[in-house]
């Protein structure tokens, strides 16, 4: 399947949504199977924590918001999990998990997490609350490339992590860290998704004008640059600060937050974007969509000038119609992408439910 024609069908994946299909669409070409959701919290799995030196039920409250990555003839899920079901939200400790499948459905987890608190110098970053919500990428010498949230209770912090076998990271600290003197690294940044491009039966990071780049944040989504992957430099407007490329519009599925969705990928339409849109829970809010919900939608900038907008979706492409996408921890629904693969000639997309569940949407 060519790649533009995931982006021509991508928008109907999802059930319930007021996109009207195009004769080029076929709707029917996309699917929420029955095994959803596909992974779970589970309180049998246990893990020494160097930091407290003590055994901890690392994905014992829930497990959400998935990285997916194609490596040989599998597909891996790292995947947030918390472990202390009594907390309240956002007052758990987080740990990236890893997951293996041979159909891109059926996953086994591994035993122990991959990136997670430690007692390193990162541990100003990483701890109390964790690693969060990673998305990866390859180098297109199989470097694999992570964009993570360090939550610490105080600041959340945009950071990267380097691995050659998805198991064992090396963390590179803040992304933002060096960018401007530092000015930026006590700010909050979440959602790092770097732009991609496909190369054969491979997607890996690409170089536009000879940098890398990723789109980035929560609120509104911003755009940075880098030479290394690990140490990003954010666009500023005339005046030094941070400026948005997109931001959130009133009466819309994202009238409260735009926030990066899986990284980015380069086709004939352009650079295309699918972010997670946060609905209003004030007048403002989409009147179709209940106020709060996160739902998915999608956004294409121009190749040659990576900040221009060519198209953006008025309407979600993917929004919650499960039970489980309705409940847990986020009861005003939530699908939140943060990862997107090929696979023997389908596409999966991977996603967080109420943050509490993992999702799958699979074409046929």
């Amino acid at each position: 399947m060519k790649i533009k024609k995931l982006f021509l069908l991508l928008p109907l994946l999802i059930a319930g949504c007021t996109t009207q299909p195009s004769v080029e669409w076929d709707y029917l070409s996309f699917y929420k199977p029955k095994e959803n959701p596909i992974l779970q919290a589970d309180s049998s799995f246990n893990f020494i924590c160097p930091v407290k030196n003590e055994s901890v039920k690392w994905q014992k409250a829930e497990v959400f918001n998935p990285a997916a990555i194609v490596r040989g003839d599998k597909v891996y899920l790292l995947y947030r999990s918390e472990d202390n079901p009594s907390a309240i939200l956002g007052g758990r400790t987080s740990r990236i998990g890893l997951a293996s499948s041979d159909d891109g459905i059926h996953f086994t987890k591994y035993p122990r997490p991959v990136l997670y608190p430690d007692s390193s110098a990162f541990i100003q970053y990483d701890y109390p609350g964790g690693c969060e919500d990673p998305r990866v990428v390859q180098t297109e010498d199989s470097l694999y490339v992570m964009a993570y949230t360090s939550w610490n209770y105080k600041i959340a912090r945009l950071s990267i992590a380097f691995s050659k076998d998805l198991i064992h990271w090396e963390k590179k600290g803040p992304a933002l860290l060096k960018a401007e003197n530092g000015k930026f690294n006590d700010m909050w940044s979440k959602s790092g998704s770097i732009v991609t491009k496909k190369v054969g039966d491979r997607i890996v990071a690409a170089k536009i004008n000879g940098k890398y780049w990723m789109y980035w944040g929560e609120n509104f989504v911003n755009l940075a640059w880098s030479e290394n992957l690990y140490d990003w430099n954010p666009t500023l407007d005339e005046m030094g600060e941070l400026k948005p490329v997109i931001s959130p519009r009133k009466t819309k599925f994202d009238s409260r937050l735009t926030e990066c969705g899986p990284p980015a990928i380069i086709n004939k339409e352009g650079i295309v974007l699918f972010y997670n849109g946060k609905n209003s829970e004030g007048d403002d809010a989409e009147v179709n969509l209940p106020k709060g919900t996160y739902s998915v939608g999608k956004v294409v900038f121009d190749i040659n000038n990576p900040e221009k907008v060519i198209s953006r979706s008025d309407t979600c492409l993917l929004k919650p119609t499960l039970p489980h996408e309705m409940s847990g921890q986020y009861v005003s629904g939530t699908t939140f992408s943060e990862g997107l693969v090929f696979f023997k000639s389908k596409w999966f997309l991977y996603y967080g439910t109420a943050d509490s569940y993992v999702g799958v949407a699979v074409s046929r």
